[in-house]
């Protein structure tokens, strides 16, 4: 078989790559080395076994090329952000992944299967648990209430706290842009799939951690902003009161999750949550990224909170699971991985205060008013 993989020059998609070629697969990447992503041009971790195209997946005359004699596809290309040019989430995400499908139709190509990355965000806030309600699925925490210091969730008939449960993949609720667009694509690649006999597949992936993520990629999270404020020896900030949850899974388990879904067919045309089954707060996680590195910084606490960020969010995998697969690698592996990635580099510059200015200034982050 060969097998498209389209940012394939990235995080998920180039350790996607290696295991394909492993496993003996033919791989041709798409990628258009997309800026600050790619903020040195080529990365040099690329294979030479796989079959490299620069171009764009918005590009139609570009698809068609890179479509020519493949089998399956990766379509793990995407735009990701905090900026509010909402648009261009969906000129990317979703335009890319609709012309995918028009092109197999329209040129009547022979692939065997699609499948889509999606992101855990689809889920919005996630499930909660009201004592006296019931399950609930709630919005956005809004500014009223987040500029006083109020982190948790409210029941919205009785007002008391609720707790958050792990939330399955039918509970759909995405809360921005990048969720939106993720949530469209994979209305595009199911029903698309369904319709005309194109086995299709979508992966929510949990927050992935490992070696190879952008240093420069503002939506790369927690293991990047904490890893670089620690080797730079900086006061990381830590948002609201740092005890919400989140779901941190391993790159290598990622990976085999999406080798899984492209031999197996029982999971065509549907959806699936793909993360740790283990929720850790965001202090406890900048507890063990001290513990592993060695250095220790005292973090900034309760003092700014980003705007639009779930306030817990774990997802249930047992859906994935029930095909084999099984999240194996531990979150201090993934910390020790992505440090050692991080000392490995020779010219990192130190951007954190650009990004957490840039982030200010477009209205993300945001200041308790005391």
């Amino acid at each position: 078989m060969r097998i498209l993989v389209t940012g394939g020059a990235g995080f998920i998609g180039s350790h996607t790559t290696d295991r394909l070629l492993r496993k003996g697969y033919d791989v041709r990447i798409l990628d258009n080395l997309q800026k600050p992503v790619h903020l040195k041009g080529k990365p040099d971790y690329l294979p030479g076994k796989a079959e490299f195209m620069l171009g764009d997946v918005r590009d139609k005359g570009t698809l068609v090329k890179a479509l020519k004699g493949i089998d399956a596809i990766y379509h793990l290309a995407a735009y990701q952000d905090y900026l509010p040019d909402f648009s261009t989430y969906f000129h990317v995400n979703s335009v890319s992944t609709a012309l995918i499908y028009e092109i197999i139709v329209e040129k009547k190509l022979p692939v065997k299967k699609v499948i889509v990355a999606s992101s855990q965000a689809v889920l919005g806030e996630g499930l909660y648990r009201c004592e006296e309600h019931g399950e609930l699925t709630p919005d956005i925490r809004l500014e009223e209430q987040l500029s006083k210091g109020d982190w948790e969730h409210h029941c919205p008939h009785c007002g008391k706290y609720m707790k958050y449960m792990p939330t399955p993949e039918h509970r759909i609720n995405p809360q921005n842009q990048y969720a939106m667009s993720k949530h469209s694509q994979e209305i595009i690649a199911i029903n698309l799939g369904k319709r005309y006999g194109i086995p299709s597949v979508a992966m929510r992936y949990s927050i992935v951690q490992g070696p190879r993520q952008s240093f420069y990629n503002a939506y790369s999270g927690a293991m990047r902003i904490f890893n670089l404020h620690l080797y730079f020896n900086r006061q990381p900030t830590i948002y609201e009161d740092g005890m919400q949850i989140r779901d941190y899974v391993n790159y290598q388990d990622v990976v085999e999750a999406n080798l899984l879904v492209l031999e197996n067919n029982k999971a065509d045309y549907q959806g699936f949550n793909v993360g740790s089954s283990k929720g850790y707060t965001v202090m406890d996680f900048y507890k063990k990224v001290q513990e592993v590195t060695g250095r220790r910084i005292d973090p900034l606490i309760g003092t700014f909170y980003r705007y639009g960020d779930t306030r817990h969010i774990l997802s249930d995998i047992s859906k994935l699971k029930s095909l084999g697969w099984e999240p194996k690698v531990p979150i201090d592996e993934s910390i020790s991985e992505y440090w050692e990635y991080l000392r490995s580099q020779t010219d990192i510059d130190d951007i954190l205060e650009y990004a957490e200015k840039t982030m200010m200034k477009n209205g993300v982050v945001r200041a308790v008013k005391k």
